[in-house]
């Protein structure tokens, strides 16, 4: 029977360890970093043909209530609140933007395609799912 052969830590072991170590630190101060970043207001961003008409900071807004009427092919009726938007009427033929009701997180949106109109929530941390459909 042969003796069992004793392993030592050798100088580049401690080395390898040091590299792991130091990029788990660097790895979590990147991502706490990206977390403190993402906090912010919550915003409205209303565009209509693809350029932005009008932002509105929801969560700093000085009026509990605020409406935005928006013209084009119809008019749309853009109801805002601290940290919530809808859109209040339309005179579109299919209501969809108006049936989607309230949203309040980021990521979530309002569109009236026959307005070419969109209604978009931006900031405010980073949303819980990876993606709002309806």
């Amino acid at each position: 029977m042969k003796p069992s052969v004793k392993l030592k830590p050798a100088p580049w072991d401690a080395l390898v360890i040091l590299i792991i170590l130091a990029a788990a630190v660097a790895s979590g101060l990147y991502f706490w970093g990206q977390s403190r970043g993402a906090e912010g207001d919550l915003t409205a961003v209303i565009s209509q043909d693809g350029k932005v008409i009008q932002t509105v900071d929801l969560t700093t807004m000085k009026e509990d209530h605020t409406e935005i009427t928006v013209g084009g092919a119809y008019t749309n009726v853009i109801e805002l609140e601290r940290d919530r938007v809808r859109m209040e009427s339309s005179d579109c033929p299919t209501q969809d933007c108006v049936h989607t009701g309230w949203i309040s997180r980021p990521g979530q949106s309002i569109v009236c395609l026959p307005n070419r109109l969109v209604v978009e929530l931006v900031g405010g941390g980073s949303p819980d799912v990876d993606v709002v459909i309806g």
